[in-house]
């Protein structure tokens, strides 16, 4: 009896001792989350707690537990999270505008090529029996219209256009990206808040979106890369600071910051083999797919005005008119699918945004090897992972590569930098 009372005693007690505590639980009346991130917590102090936004509260506890003041202290941050959502939505435009400019493309050549062909077929069924009248006009009506749209489209270039497009959402899609790991990394400053916002414009005037006043020219006199970047070497001349060799520094047995002599030797060599192979070979791709589309933006519109001129001479009866006429607008219809069907104007983008591409890296190399203090540049075990990653090659291949143009020129000669393109 003795032993049971004992137990009741001690079950009463530790059911009085929760009940105390589930009391002042209560009583205190805070989220469960900031229980389990501030178990210490004095209600009597003042408490600092960081929300999920970087935004910090200063909380000045009373007899009403309340929160009293509240400010932003993360200035940089909330900027970056601006030019995020500038470049989000940039890339929604661009997205929407490729698409449009896609459906331009094969719109207006089906819509050319079932004009053009209608009026052949017009030209050529009115050469069978007298009293024609309708079908010969119709005929030059028609292929009047299909030189005027054929000029146009040759003009504005809808494949192009779309390319531009593609090439935009990727480059803004690549910067936003960039943006989000510096802000995870947690690494913000002004110098690259200022960064950012001149790569978006440069982003906008290598792709502009309006057609009137702002196009790209689609027929230049030669292939020049795309730039997107804002340009580095006017800083570079600016400071006058010749390349430093790292073993003047004497650190870490010939390392600083990743970087070594045979680093810095390795990324001139490199530099050197984009130069006079990868970039030089897409620059002449570019310029022959320049030439091809210039030629054919010009049979185009010659072969449908050939076509119109024979359907008017047809109109005098001249049996050899109606003739001119269906052979020009055959031949104009295959001429106009080579040219926008085979989407000549996009490959020609194409060669002029991967010219861009090398130029950009030869930019970027070069960046840091004139970067005399060692610590502002880059990683350089980083910086070649990421050359290897762009170029498309391993570590072993990219140092194979630079040791064979650096001793007999044999890269040179026999092979690209870039195993991507």
């Amino acid at each position: 009896m003795i032993s049971l009372q004992a137990c009741k005693t001690v079950i009463s007690h530790s059911n009085v001792t929760v009940l105390q505590r589930k009391l002042r639980i209560k009583s205190v009346n805070l989220p469960t989350i900031l229980l389990q991130k501030l178990p210490n917590l004095d209600l009597n102090k003042n408490v600092v707690i960081e929300d999920f936004n970087g935004v910090k509260a200063t909380q000045l506890r009373d007899s009403s537990r309340k929160v009293v003041t509240k400010e932003v202290v993360d200035e940089e941050t909330m900027k970056l999270y601006a030019i995020l959502e500038a470049i989000s939505d940039r890339i929604e435009m661009h997205r929407n505008v490729k698409e449009q400019r896609e459906n331009w493309n094969s719109l207006l050549l089906n819509s050319i090529n079932m004009i053009t062909l209608m009026a052949a077929t017009m030209a050529g069924v009115s050469t069978m029996g007298e009293g024609n009248l309708a079908l010969k006009v119709s005929s030059m009506v028609l292929f009047s219209a299909a030189t005027g749209l054929v000029s146009i489209m040759n003009k504005i270039q809808p494949s192009q256009l779309a390319q531009e497009q593609r090439n935009a959402v990727r480059l803004f899609k690549q910067l936003k990206n960039e943006v989000k790991t510096t802000i995870s990394l947690g690494k913000k400053c002004r110098k690259q808040v200022t960064e950012y916002m001149e790569k978006v414009l440069a982003l906008d005037r290598a792709y502009p979106l309006p057609l009137l006043g702002a196009m790209i020219e689609k027929f230049p006199d030669t292939c020049k890369p795309a730039v997107w970047w804002p340009s580095r070497k006017t800083s570079f001349l600016r400071r006058n600071k010749s390349v430093v060799k790292l073993s003047s520094f004497g650190s870490n047995n010939g390392w600083n910051n990743g970087w070594s002599n045979e680093l810095e030797d390795e990324m001139r060599v490199i530099v050197e083999v984009i130069e006079k192979k990868d970039a030089s070979d897409y620059v002449r791709l570019g310029n022959a797919a320049l030439k091809l589309n210039k030629t054919l933006a010009v049979m185009g519109p010659l072969l449908t005005g050939i076509a119109a001129m024979g359907s008017g001479f047809a109109l005098n009866g001249g049996p050899w008119g109606a003739v001119m006429a269906v052979v020009a607008g055959s031949l104009a219809s295959v001429v106009n699918t080579i040219q926008h069907g085979g989407q000549v104007g996009m490959v020609f983008e194409m060669y002029r945004n991967c010219g861009g591409f090398f130029e950009h890296l030869e930019e970027e190399i070069e960046s840091n090897l004139e970067e005399g203090d060692f610590e502002r540049r880059e990683n350089g075990e980083l910086f070649e992972i990421k050359m290897c990653l762009k170029l498309g090659r391993s570590l072993s291949e990219l140092r194979d590569l630079a040791d064979k143009s650096r001793i007999s020129n044999e890269g040179f000669r026999n092979e690209f930098a870039s195993k991507l393109f």
